[in-house]
């Protein structure tokens, strides 16, 4: 992961790099994005940020499947690196603008559902593979709920690796604000970025809360539900590896 700030402009990118492994999150990723949005906290200079993924390929595909993450015995209880990647699960509430150049799916609407908005490249996909590979798709459709029409959340979580969202179809249902020819998000990103930051940040960081705190609480249970619903419907991770391994590429549709 890098960051890059423009102190003249105080607007921030922040960028997974890791465009190899299609940006996935490992551990050591999931705990530099904590760390930056905390850090952000407490510099002043920084009034604005625009989160991307490094190469055209993806934004992020999720938790890198290659990742250990061990699990206590509890089925009241579950450990996810991605809780606390996203900017309001560490308490920052400067405007954040989500750059989508590729792919985004799974893991990737931890992100996507803490952004104020989001931008994104012609080209881009999204999907939910959850399903898919025997995994109860929870927190991100929790979070995607919040920012598209109920049938749509459904059809994009139970359908599964089998369609992949246009970026398109995601503009025309809210998901997205504003699409861009294939390069031009980040770009784009930045230009509202700047607009933003040039305001006076108390009156900035009180209207994002104000946003948040018209579907607080209903998010807030909704994602409290999500341990339990992920502990009785994941199958055992050996069965989700045996499934995630005999992956097809292509055989999907997009709409």
């Amino acid at each position: 992961m890098r960051t890059a700030t423009d102190k003249g402009t105080g607007v921030a990118v922040l960028t997974l790099d890791r465009p190899a492994r299609h940006n996935a999150i490992d551990l050591e990723t999931a705990a530099a994005l904590a760390s930056a949005w905390r850090e952000f906290r407490y510099d002043d200079s920084v009034r604005a940020i625009v989160v991307t993924g490094a190469g055209d390929k993806a934004f992020c595909t999720g938790i890198d499947r290659s990742a250990e993450v061990p699990q206590p015995s509890s089925p009241y209880t579950i450990d996810d690196p991605l809780l606390t990647i996203g900017p309001k699960a560490n308490d920052l509430w400067k405007p954040v603008i989500a750059a989508v150049n590729g792919m985004a799916c799974g893991g990737a609407f931890y992100l996507l559902g803490e952004a104020e908005f989001v931008v994104a490249d012609e080209h881009a996909t999204f999907f939910d593979p959850h399903t898919t590979y025997g995994m109860v798709s929870a927190y991100e459709t929790v979070h995607m709920a919040q920012r598209m029409p109920f049938g749509e959340v459904a059809r994009m979580a139970l359908m599964g690796t089998a369609e992949r969202v246009s970026a398109r179809r995601a503009y025309e249902t809210g998901l997205v604000s504003e699409l861009t020819p294939p390069g031009g998000a980040r770009a784009a990103a930045v230009r509202a970025a700047e607009v933003i930051a040039s305001y006076p940040t108390e009156a900035v960081q009180g209207t994002v809360r104000a946003l948040w705190s018209a579907k607080e609480a209903a998010r807030a249970q909704a994602l409290a539900h999500a341990p339990h619903l992920i502990a009785l419907g994941n199958l055992p991770p050996e069965h989700q590896a045996e499934l995630f391994g005999a992956r097809r590429g292509g055989g999907f549709r997009v709409r």
